[in-house]
């Protein structure tokens, strides 16, 4: 199958939608699928007002339209709402071409929080952007539930998976980790507002503190918390060595659809402590993480569990399984009596590996 995935989350993004579609394009490829994506990397950019980090694609529907002609795909998916979600969207409209749409992000409460303005005003939006969608595919029931409450339907599972080949116990942790008073209490993600950090470097349980990630509250986060490791970005070994060197994983997020960052850390043998929220109420259960409105509950709680039912739960979640949702979730287009699924103007957009 030749399927477009358009998306405003790309690399060099790193966060739990960037992973989520890398990891899902690789497990196509690898069945034989050719998958072609329609990135910001592929246009004039600007950078996300208040996360200059992220760069927003300047792309209308004509462009994005005809990138999608190029390429002639079976089914288009749109994973994310941003310009090149809406700019697809409308060209997809346009042509009566099907697609499907994905809920990744707790936008409503992420652009609340950084607004002040009430998440109600912005649900609109997400309504109409997912209103024509043959299908939106969500992680957790929790999420589809909260979609049902705002009017959006048509709703499809699509679960996440971990790779088990570079996430698992058996890795040394950071040597900085050495001497450190324990429990080494750790978080990995975006060190941004909506992340909810804080409430994390605010707990009073005894032990270290440490931060594994980059964003725009970091310096913020440094100068109030001096006393916590902040380590920066990581990623793969030298991630998988902090999730593994770690007592407890704490979650404080409240507005994820998911929480990717969970399952590594259960791969690699680290209870979870979390609020009970969305997110963790579906990775979770009693034996792999603790959920409290205190998080140092939580975190007394998953110091309590055993590792190995955190590395038994964390095999649940496999991106084959993953990706055995998302082609099914999809919306082929409609065959073409004389064989073709839509013309083809030549030029093919790049592949993604």
């Amino acid at each position: 199958m030749r399927i477009a995935l358009v998306t405003d989350a790309w690399v060099p993004q790193v966060n739990g939608v960037v992973r989520t579609l890398t990891a899902t394009v690789g497990e196509l490829t690898r069945r034989g699928h050719t998958v072609a994506v329609i990135a910001p990397d592929q246009f004039r950019t600007v950078p996300c007002p208040t996360y200059p980090e992220i760069r927003l694609a300047i792309a209308g529907a004509r462009e994005v339209g005809l990138r999608l002609q190029r390429f002639a795909p079976d089914a288009v998916h749109i994973a994310t709402e941003g310009p090149l979600g809406r700019a697809a969207r409308r060209s997809c409209l346009d042509a009566g071409r099907p697609f499907t749409t994905a809920f990744h992000t707790q936008f409503p409460d992420y652009i609340a929080r950084r607004s002040g303005l009430p998440a109600g005003l912005f649900w609109p939006y997400f309504r109409r952007f997912h209103a024509h969608s043959s299908g939106v595919m969500v992680a957790t029931q929790s999420v589809r539930e909260q979609l049902r409450e705002q009017g959006i339907g048509n709703l499809r599972p699509w679960t996440r998976g971990v790779d088990l080949a570079t996430f698992h116990p058996e890795i040394a942790p950071p040597g900085r980790f050495f001497g450190l008073p324990r429990p080494i209490q750790v978080y990995v993600g975006r060190i941004a507002p909506e992340k909810n950090i804080a409430a994390f470097l605010a707990s009073k349980h005894p032990g270290s503190k440490v931060v594994v990630g980059d964003g725009p509250a970091l310096e913020r986060l440094r100068d109030a918390w001096p006393e916590v490791h902040f380590l920066g970005r990581k990623s793969g070994a030298d991630l998988a060595a902090c999730y593994a060197g770690a007592d407890v994983f704490v979650f404080p997020s409240r507005t994820d659809t998911f929480g990717l960052v969970m399952i590594e850390a259960l791969a690699c043998g680290t209870p979870v402590a979390a609020y009970p929220v969305c997110g963790p109420r579906d990775v979770l259960d009693a034996r792999s993480g603790a959920m409290a409105e205190r998080l140092e509950d939580a975190i007394a709680g998953a110091l309590a569990l055993d590792r190995s039912d955190c590395l038994a739960r964390a095999r649940g979640f496999t991106w084959q399984a993953s990706t055995d949702q998302f082609l099914a979730a999809l919306e082929p287009l409609p065959a073409d009596p004389a064989g073709d699924t839509a013309p083809s103007c030549g030029e093919s957009l790049p592949r993604a590996a």
